[in-house]
């Protein structure tokens, strides 16, 4: 075992788990005991067995105490997850009066001091042997049922905590909840509590999340945290603060090389947030690209979520309005991220975000489109908060943020879920609307917090040469409400090519 001076007492140490020292502001504490407490299936074993291969991987002593599963059973485990257990003790622990052993087996007196008198000084004479540095006690339930008691199983637990910290080992108790109540006496008793959850929407996948309850002496990242078991172990996706970010130079504005520029007197800040409204079919998509486009072909990294198309569907889009897209994908400059909202948490879905800006230097993110982002939040009042963070994140990081929304309905009144019109600093406005007999695009920004924008509401076009703006609609009125009346001749109207690309 290491000699720790007081310097280094109660110091964090490293996890193992990404996503959760951030969280922890380091990790555990040294030499400290922590309890990891969650329903059977929430993770806790892949944790603890992440905790001592880190522990390794440093050089550690490592000792794993099973009372709840063989020794069998967590190599099996750890195979699943490509975890090599070598190096790493483990004492599977039978107490006596389990066992089916004739010879372990108390059948004069049972009593239930002798029971567990045995098995905490069997756990004792190990941990004496070995002295690990890292230790990993699961689970707390077969003591609390040895017991027979809150104040023994109270007392116990004590004990174990101050002969494992007179070793200076650091240790995660585990606890699986599994008795009738939950015994609240442990979090006063441990250094640290992490509560682990899982929850089952009525449609789509587990969605698991953490909450840090205490851990004495530092200030953590409240709030719940997503986290996911795949294999390779738990990730843990921390809670997206944007105060903790600093904000960063945002350079000049970026052009779509189109009239759209017009529009917004030289393009989209750097910085900003632009939410792109319209029906269905309007051009939103499309339109985001022409953006996205041009910042590749400047050498700039974009991000696109997609939620509502298939990849597909996207390049072929993008190449019938000659914004070929292979190249930049190929090279990885650009990321097109097709995501599965009933699968994937709404933390993740932020730490696709922050690695795309952080990792590989997006300087424009699309998120196609809010309704699907929608579909992966639990209610649209988390949306808000969520999104407000993102986009504040997003604007001191310097980058272009498009968000695309769908409005309900196709002509005439239009309505959303959600209102984020506040949130952005940029609202371009798409409409369809009938003349002589044709159905037509027209586009308009209502709202641009950096600078001038034209009040003016123009038509455009999708075609095979990309996105088209015409003159202002001088000669109507009534375009935002799909039913225009007109007051001008035919000329002031684009032409008859065709409206899809």
């Amino acid at each position: 075992m290491q000699d720790l001076g007081l310097d280094f007492d109660a110091a964090p140490v490293a996890t193992g788990v990404p996503g959760l020292d951030h969280v922890l502001r380091g990790g555990f504490a040294r030499s400290r005991s922590h309890l990891i407490e969650g329903r059977p299936g929430s993770g806790k074993t892949t944790i603890g067995l992440q905790f001592l291969i880190e522990g390794r991987r440093r050089g550690e002593r490592c000792l794993y105490i099973t009372l709840s599963e063989s020794k069998r059973e967590l190599q099996s485990v750890a195979g699943r997850h490509g975890f090599d257990l070598n190096g790493i003790d483990i004492f599977e622990l039978i107490p006596p009066e389990l066992s089916l052993d004739p010879n372990q087996r108390q059948t004069l007196v049972h009593s239930s001091d002798l029971e567990l008198g045995e098995t905490v000084e069997l756990v004792l004479a190990e941990v004496e042997r070995l002295k690990p540095d890292r230790i990993v006690f699961d689970s707390l339930s077969e003591i609390r049922l040895l017991s027979q008691g809150t104040l023994r199983y109270r007392r116990q637990v004590l004990a174990l905590k101050s002969f494992f910290l007179l070793g200076n080992s650091t240790v995660l108790f585990l606890d699986d909840l599994t008795g009738e109540q939950d015994d609240l006496n442990l979090h006063s008793v441990a250094h640290g509590v992490i509560r682990l959850e899982q929850l089952i929407p009525v449609y789509g996948g587990e969605r698991r999340r953490l909450r840090v309850i205490k851990m004495r002496g530092v200030q953590i990242r409240g709030g719940y945290h997503d986290f996911v078991i795949r294999p390779g172990g738990v990730s843990v996706f921390p809670r997206l603060v944007a105060a903790d970010h600093s904000l960063e130079d945002a350079g000049a504005d970026v052009s779509s090389a189109t009239a759209l520029d017009q529009l917004l007197n030289g393009g989209l800040a750097r910085g900003t947030t632009t939410l792109v409204m319209g029906p269905s079919g309007t051009g939103k998509s499309s339109l985001a690209l022409s953006y996205v486009y041009a910042a590749l072909e400047r050498g700039e990294a974009a991000y696109v979520m997609v939620f509502d198309e298939t990849l597909r569907v996207v390049r072929e889009r993008a190449s019938g309005m000659a914004m070929p897209l292979e190249k930049f994908l190929g090279s990885g400059l650009l990321k097109l991220d097709q995501i599965d909202p009933a699968e994937l948490t709404p933390g993740e879905l932020t730490n696709r975000i922050r690695h795309a800006v952080e990792v590989e230097g997006a300087k424009i993110v699309v998120v196609d489109s809010l309704t699907g982002y929608l579909n992966a939040m639990p209610a649209e009042q988390y949306l808000l908060l969520q999104m407000h963070e993102i986009t504040t994140y997003l604007n001191q990081k310097g980058v272009v943020t498009l968000l695309l929304l769908a409005n309900h309905g196709l002509v005439g009144q239009m309505n959303t879920n959600v209102d984020l019109t506040y949130l952005s600093d940029t609202v371009v406005l798409l409409r369809y609307f009938e003349a002589q007999g044709r159905i037509r695009r027209a586009v308009s920004v209502v709202k641009k917090r950096t600078g001038s924008h034209e009040n003016t509401i123009r038509e455009f076009t999708l075609s095979s040469e990309g996105v088209s703006v015409g003159h202002a609609l001088a000669d109507f009125s009534g375009v935002l409400t799909g039913v225009p009346k007109y007051h001008g001749a035919r000329e002031a109207l684009m032409g008859d090519e065709p409206s899809e690309a």
